[in-house]
């Protein structure tokens, strides 16, 4: 017969509390024990009293080659209770967890979410390097763009105030003082407002010439004065010569007008006279 080191559950609903017994390995979870060998109470707070064991009597069925169960072997090796069972268990899982790696597979599942942690991580820190220098690159790109803009902007206005002042210094040059043109005197502008718009080609010939003299070389202030009171009468003579002109013209066309109506009675009495004698026949 093989005896087992093993715990049951006599706890109620949620308060466990297992006994650590000795057992036949074909009895069942409950059934009869061979010996008590402690107990274990994990929700006890005191560390020394979650665990109670006969450590003398665990040794004795220890060398009569019982086996303890994975929990009663992890509680024995708290306790210090080394056995060789528990060796051979460390024995065969280094081997399997050497064997895996060789195969690339992950021994325990631990191990498994260490590694999809530490490949996340990774990914995460490359992305965001990845990030950091596109957006090292955007600003290095957006800089230099400003600066090129600032650049071609300071060229234009340089060259815009280059091409303005040579604007300038050109005007300058080719600018030519005009000449001075002599204002009128105040009898020459008297003359001109009295005069009509309605003299003849002859007067118009002789204004501009007036005008030609006058806009000549400035003369004396004496001769000036009587230059203005000479083409002032020659003024007031072309105006009465036009006058004149206009009223022979007017008493002409009177006269002709007064020969029309004359003729006009005449021819009357004519048309009355035939009017009769072809009344009489």
């Amino acid at each position: 017969m093989s005896v087992k080191l093993r715990m049951m559950r006599i706890g109620r609903r949620h308060r466990p509390f297992f006994r650590i017994n000795a057992i036949d390995s074909r009895t069942p979870r409950d059934g009869r024990i061979l010996e008590k060998l402690g107990h274990y109470d994990p929700i006890e707070k005191d560390q020394a009293k979650q665990i109670v064991l006969n450590t003398e009597r665990v040794k004795y069925w220890l060398d009569k080659g019982a086996i303890p169960s994975d929990t009663v072997s992890e509680i024995l090796l708290r306790l210090g209770i080394k056995h060789k069972y528990a060796e051979v268990k460390d024995a065969r899982r280094s081997r399997a967890r050497s064997i895996a790696r060789g195969k690339g597979k992950f021994f325990t599942k631990a191990e498994k979410i260490a590694a999809e942690k530490s490949v996340e991580a990774e990914q995460e820190k490359a992305k965001a390097d990845a990030e950091a220098k596109t957006k090292a690159e955007a600003d290095a790109k957006a800089k230099a763009d400003a600066k090129a803009e600032a650049d071609a902007k300071a060229e234009a206005d340089t060259k815009a105030q280059a091409e303005a002042k040579e604007v300038k210094e050109e005007t300058k040059v080719e600018a030519k003082p005009e000449p001075e043109v002599k204002t009128e005197t105040k009898a020459e502008a008297k003359t001109e407002e009295k005069a009509e718009p309605e003299a003849k080609p002859k007067a118009e010939a002789k204004e501009v010439k007036e005008k030609g003299e006058v806009e000549a070389r400035p003369e004396s202030k004496v001769e000036t004065e009587t230059k203005a009171e000479a083409k002032t009468e020659e003024k007031a003579e072309v105006k009465a010569e036009a006058e004149a002109e206009v009223k022979a013209e007017t008493e002409d066309k009177s006269k002709a007008e007064a020969a029309d109506q004359a003729e006009e009675k005449k021819e009357e009495p004519d048309s009355k006279e035939k009017t009769d004698k072809s009344d009489e026949n």
